[in-house]
């Protein structure tokens, strides 16, 4: 029982967490195919923040966003750090997995865009 349905494309790729850059990568092999960027929210509490999720044109169909969207969200509970997703993606996703995506507080959804706002150059 393979929990992708389509096993052979996800098999091969391996995702690791670059904290210090703020990037969870996608790897296929030595090649990054995929990442979230994120930063960690420290005040009012920490959260992690995903901002973008870019997959690379070519390898777009694979469900590589799904599996990074994914692995934040496994991080956080591994962590006990809660998301507030910034990125449209991973809204969206999390929405479709509710079972593995708590809701996120409204208060640190707001703090987070605040963040943002006043780093601009960040992003």
């Amino acid at each position: 029982m393979h929990p992708h349905p389509r096993g052979e494309t996800m098999s091969e790729t391996a995702i690791r967490d670059d904290r210090a850059a703020g990037r969870l990568e996608a790897y296929a092999g030595d090649e990054v195919v995929g990442h979230i960027e994120y930063f960690v929210l420290e005040s009012p509490a920490r959260a992690l923040v995903p901002v973008h999720t870019i997959v690379e044109p070519a390898h777009e169909g694979k469900g590589i966003a799904g599996s990074l969207a994914r692995e934040l969200y496994a991080m956080s509970a591994r962590e006990g750090v809660p998301v507030a997703p910034l990125c449209p993606y991973v809204v969206k996703w999390a929405a479709r997995h509710p079972d593995e995506a708590p809701a996120a507080d409204p208060e640190l959804l707001s703090a987070a865009k605040a963040w943002l706002a006043a780093h601009p150059g960040r992003f």
